[in-house]
């Protein structure tokens, strides 16, 4: 490793001095280009830190406090207990005691484990403090204070059974922590990622194939079909969790997308939402875009495409013409819910109570531009 070190070191200080070349030929082909940078710049930006710890700030955190944060901040892309989704990776699962206890997670030789998280992957806990602090959470890099990180960071060791529900994670023991990491020992060099002689395999590959483009398999379609009159005789299937994992059924209080029924609701709801779109409700789009926008609801949600969640358009439409349907939107929006749209949870929302009918308006009305 102390060849590895030496390497990197190398690079760095030929990055660092190229950087400096350019910005100094800048300097002397075009006057006024270009400045030092002031000390406070600089330290804005060095903030990593190192697998030994260097650069870590003061600070602490609970699993109690990250538990809180978690919920608040994190929850809606990575899970309650960061289980995570359709869209991002799941962060704990497949680690165990003995893994904690031997520094090397057994279930990666494991061909017929399911997936690979976070947990069972990383193997100094400085990488995982680190990313959390400077990409997280998605809509608001760097936010977190160093405290909420630490808690954080707690937090998710404690969903993965590395600490205790009591722990108190902070920089005066993130390198006795470090001693827990279930893979800890997982890092190698006998793949063909470390280039030159002398690191593992000399820089070979480890993976050798040869393209194959003729003969190649068709994809198959895999599908099944309910006739009409059993189609919602065991309720909404795409409301039900399923015991093997979060897969949801079809919306079977709907006819299938492709039939003349379908396309006739369609157009019928699409005439409803047309006639209930009242000029106030119309008027007020402006007011409820800055809305959703103002409350990071577009972190989640597109206003005519899915991000994480559906967007914003398809809601209006699902809801058209539903008597009920702003009162209903607005109880949704304050409560939270999983289900409806798939498996990804959306977490209770604490706006105003106000911006909340306002934004429940707007989408029962068409959710207008």
């Amino acid at each position: 490793m102390s060849s590895f070190r030496d390497m990197l070191a190398h690079s760095c200080v030929a990055v660092v001095l190229g950087t400096a070349g350019s910005v100094a030929l800048a300097q002397t082909m075009y006057s006024g280009v270009g400045r030092p940078a002031t000390a406070k710049e600089l330290a804005a930006w060095d903030i990593d830190v190192r697998p030994d710890f260097k650069g870590l700030p003061p600070g602490s955190g609970s699993v109690d406090k990250g538990q809180d944060v978690w919920e608040a901040k994190c929850a809606s892309c990575h899970g309650v207990f960061g289980e995570s989704n359709e869209v991002f990776s799941p962060l704990v699962g497949g680690t165990t005691k003995n893994d904690v206890k031997n520094g090397r997670v057994a279930r990666l030789t494991d061909a017929g484990f399911p997936g690979r998280t976070t947990l069972m992957k990383v193997p100094t806990l400085s990488t995982l403090w680190d990313y959390i602090r400077r990409a997280m959470p998605w809509t608001a890099p760097k936010s977190l204070t160093n405290d909420e990180v630490y808690a954080v960071t707690a937090y998710l060791l404690n969903l993965g059974e590395i600490v205790p529900a009591d722990y108190v994670l902070s920089d005066k023991n993130m390198a006795a922590t470090q001693k827990l990491m279930p893979n800890r020992d997982g890092m190698r060099t006998d793949h063909g990622m470390w280039p030159g002689k002398g690191l593992g395999n000399g820089g070979k590959p480890d993976v050798r194939a040869t393209a194959c483009m003729k003969d190649c398999a068709t994809e198959p379609k895999v599908a099944s079909l309910l006739p009409d009159h059993a189609r919602n005789n065991h309720g909404n299937l795409a409301e039900q969790q399923r015991l093997v994992g979060p897969q949801r059924g079809a919306d079977t209080t709907r006819p299938p997308a492709d039939t003349p029924a379908a396309a006739a609701a369609a157009a019928q709801a699409a005439s409803a939402a047309s006639a209930s779109a009242s000029p106030a409700a119309a008027g007020g789009s402006a007011a409820a875009l800055a809305l959703v926008q103002k409350h990071g609801c577009t972190a989640c949600h597109g206003i005519d495409s899915k991000l994480v969640g559906p967007g914003l358009r398809e809601i209006a439409g699902k809801y058209a013409g539903h008597a009920d349907a702003q009162t209903y939107l607005a109880g949704k929006i304050q409560a939270g819910g999983q289900g409806v749209w798939g498996a990804i949870p959306m977490p209770p929302q604490s706006l105003p109570e106000a911006d909340i009918r306002q934004i429940a308006q707007w989408l029962a009305a068409g959710a207008k531009k």
